[in-house]
Order: structure tokens, then C-alpha cells, then sequence
């Protein structure tokens, strides 16, 4: 496989990981021993990809990699509403059904958009910052480093905008108790993905040399 697919394969893959955990996140899910959101499945493959990404190609690709994978989530999400709220035509099949599995509220859609631009830009910076600091060295530590920090602001600030003060439970010390088991076990899947990201790198391998 050429170097550029290989490219264009990680790519489409953080894309298409990032659009599937939000169009799957609503169910939770039994995995053995603990409950979470589906999302959790392809969670690990966005990170892999950006951070493979990241590291080879560097900052500023990372950069336009997550802000055009913003404007593809920002297009699914309000077709996604469209869709819930058009009428259903009488030959439909399961209109209450869809929209019940597909149905967003402008708030949730929001807070998904913006959650996820605030955290991936953090992502790129604290990745930036470990690799200057260690040299380009220690790449698990600019892994791990970078998604623990942003996946706590993106579980935060997604947790507040989307649910926070929906009904008088959902105060700041109710959504931070959904938000740090959340977080913990973000990391726990981040650490357990770091091998994958040297074998990433390695599999990509360094860009050409410019003529």
C-alpha cells in the first residue's frame, strides 16, 4: 500500500469514527463488568488516527483534519435533524421509530459540536507541547498526555451544555459525577491503545523529503 493511502486511510477513519460515536453514542451499553455509551467502541480508533497523524505529519495538518472533520459533523447532524423533522409519508415504515432512535435537539447538537472542537484543538496543543518538551521522545507520553486532557474537557463541556439544568437533578455536582467515571475510563482506553500508536506510526512511516 502507498504511503499517500495509508494517509487517506487514517484520515477517513478519524472522520468516520468521529460521525459514528455521535450517531451511535445514545445507547449504553453492557461490556462485561461496566455500562457505557457505545461511542466507546470507536472512541479509541479517532484518537489513534489523530495522534499517528499528528506525530508523522504534524501540527497544522492535525489542525485542518479536525476543523473539515467539524463541518462534515456539523453537515450529518442537521441533515439528521431535518430528517426527524420532516413529515412522514404514508407508505413509511417505522416514522415514531426513527425519529425516536434519530431524533437531536438543537442543544445536544451544539454542545456535541462544540465539545468536540474545544477538545480536539486542545488535543493538538498539549501533543504540540509534549513534543517539544521531551525532544520527540517519549511519543506515549504525548499520546496518553494529550487525550487524557482533552477528553476531560470534551466529556465536561459536553455533560454542561447538553444536560445541565434540563430538570433540577442535573445541577453542577450531578453532571460531574457522570462526568468523572466517564473520563476515567476514557483513559483507561487511551492507555491501553498507546502500542497501537507506535505500531501507527511506524505503519505510516516519515513523509518524502521536499524536492
Amino acid at each position: 500500500m502507498q504511503r499517500e493511502t495509508k494517509y487517506h486511510v487514517l484520515v477517513a477513519l478519524f472522520v468516520a469514527s468521529v460521525i459514528a460515536a455521535n450517531l451511535m453514542g445514545n445507547k449504553i451499553a453492557v461490556f462485561g463488568f461496566f455500562d457505557a455509551a457505545v461511542g466507546i467502541m470507536v472512541f479509541p480508533l479517532s484518537y489513534l488516527a489523530l495522534d499517528v497523524i499528528q506525530e508523522v505529519e504534524g501540527r497544522e495538518t492535525a489542525r485542518r483534519i479536525v476543523l473539515a472533520t467539524i463541518a462534515v459533523l456539523a453537515y450529518v447532524l442537521v441533515v439528521t435533524y431535518v430528517a426527524t423533522q420532516l413529515p412522514s409519508a404514508a407508505r413509511d415504515f417505522y416514522p415514531e421509530q426513527y425519529n425516536l432512535i434519530f431524533g437531536i435537539s438543537v442543544r445536544v447538537m451544539v454542545a456535541s459540536i462544540t465539545a468536540f472542537l474545544i477538545a480536539e484543538m486542545m488535543d493538538i496543543e498539549v501533543f504540540r507541547t509534549l513534543k517539544e518538551w521531551t525532544h520527540r521522545r517519549m511519543l506515549w507520553l504525548r499520546a496518553t498526555g494529550s487525550t487524557i486532557v482533552s477528553q476531560f474537557i470534551d466529556t465536561t463541556v459536553f455533560m454542561f451544555l447538553a444536560f445541565y439544568g434540563v430538570t433540577p437533578k442535573f445541577d453542577a455536582l450531578y453532571i460531574f459525577a457522570l462526568v468523572i467515571p466517564y473520563w476515567l475510563l476514557k483513559c483507561a482506553v487511551a492507555i491501553f491503545g498507546t502500542p497501537f500508536v507506535y505500531l501507527g506510526v511506524r505503519w505510516l512511516g516519515n513523509p518524502p523529503e521536499p524536492r
